[in-house]
């Protein structure tokens, strides 16, 4: 496995994805907007959807699908790795002198339960009876749980030339990606085979980027969406790493209105085919500016890149990037249907090979488009898995496809 991918909708070989755990029955509706979410969602109905969506993967295409916590465990048998990640972890609450306890108190397993459901102080305290937690409350947390971990696109992106590491936007996000980084460079399957992008080594905190705000358009270009998440000095830098490994010739800076419903790119358009795209109008209308990297000059170890901003809509950058593009909208484009379904992360289905799709239950109109169109339509169980607002491509971190 070379962990690049040069499509969207190549047949599925491998996929990441987390099973949702405990760390969701950590939302209240006190804490969901500070956690990032806006409803608080029943686990065990969440777990059985999640459940369906990764057999489906499997029985459609014979696909591995990877757990997260499989994989993270097997990681933090290196104690010094669980450590510092154990301490990193316990920043925010300013106890990072208790990660030798926590340490020498838990199994692996429950540390790896630890780092993605969190740990409150009276957990710790009937391991540790004489604990000091200074100023915290008994039910305040020592470490804050990762609740948005089942969506697994956003922590980091696969590009044909490597690995964009994701910098989260919002601080509750960050250990994600930094749980998956340490994942990918250290894991015995993955680490001789990361090719890193971004960030560049050294930088202490590098500007945001999100993996829901990369889309590769063809074999000679990737979208990255300039979003709420994704800033332009993220962009600038991944796009000199991508030019400069040479396997892209342009990369696209699309910028996004700062709404909640055009999170990501991948909220505005998905690639289901070399000459089809499913997308949320309203979204696409309402881009308007986008912008486009390419190559200057290599000087040495020096990568100059140059930037044009295009007076086209995305609409344009598509066509001319995907030959005999068409378009197909929401609910086939009724505005009310289509409003609706786009609230449920409609234009967000998860390719898992050309017009092979999985879409939510509930996005019918969507979904009869799409069949009318030729795309087979898988669909999965969606109540639970959509109160977190995003859909099946959130959801799953394609790590392997067949090349087009």
């Amino acid at each position: 496995m070379n962990l690049r991918i040069n499509s969207e909708y190549g047949t599925l070989r491998a996929v990441l994805m987390h099973r949702p755990g405990k760390e969701i029955d950590r939302l209240t509706p006190y804490n969901k907007e500070f956690l990032l979410f806006e409803d608080v969602p029943y686990l065990e109905a969440l777990q059985k959807e999640h459940d369906a969506f990764s057999n489906l993967i499997k029985e459609s295409t014979g696909a591995h699908v990877y757990q997260l916590r499989e994989l993270l465990i097997r990681v933090l048998y290196d104690k010094e790795i669980l450590f510092n990640l154990l301490q990193e972890s316990l920043k925010r609450s300013t106890h990072t002198h208790l990660a030798e306890d926590i340490l020498e108190r838990y199994s692996t397993a429950e540390c790896a339960g630890i780092l993605t459901a969190g740990l409150k102080v009276h957990e710790l305290r009937r391991k540790m009876p004489k604990l000091d937690a200074g100023e915290l409350m008994e039910y305040a947390f020592l470490i804050s749980p990762c609740p948005n971990l089942y969506f697994q696109r956003d922590p980091m992106a696969l590009t044909p030339g490597g690995i964009i590491f994701s910098s989260m936007k919002m601080e509750g996000r960050q250990r994600e990606a930094d749980l998956l980084r340490t994942i990918f460079e250290n894991h015995p399957e993955f680490k001789d085979h990361v090719n890193p992008l971004y960030p560049n080594n050294g930088q202490a905190i590098p500007p945001s980027i999100e993996g829901g705000d990369v889309i590769i358009l063809s074999h000679e270009a990737v979208a990255i969406g300039n979003s709420e998440r994704t800033d332009e000095k993220a962009i600038y830098q991944a796009a000199k790493s991508l030019l400069g490994e040479g396997t892209v010739q342009r990369v696209y800076e699309v910028h996004l209105p700062e709404k909640r419903n055009y999170m990501h790119l991948d909220t505005v358009f998905t690639i289901l085919d070399e000459n089809l795209v499913l997308t949320y109008p309203d979204a696409m209308n309402a881009v308007l500016k986008t912008s486009c990297y390419t190559l200057k000059e290599i000087q040495g170890d020096k990568v100059h890149i140059k930037r044009e901003v295009l007076k086209e809509s995305l609409l344009t950058v598509l066509e001319r990037e995907i030959p005999h593009l068409e378009v197909l909208a929401t609910a086939d484009g009724n505005p009310d249907y289509s409003l609706r379904e786009q609230w449920f992360d409609g234009a967000n289905v998860f390719a898992i090979g050309p017009r092979r799709v999985i879409s939510y239950n509930r996005n019918l109109h969507t979904n009869r488009a799409l069949r009318n169109m030729g795309v087979e339509v898988l669909e999965i169980p969606s109540s639970e898995l959509s109160r977190g607002l995003g859909g099946p491509r959130c959801m799953t971190m394609p790590l392997s496809r067949a090349r087009v």
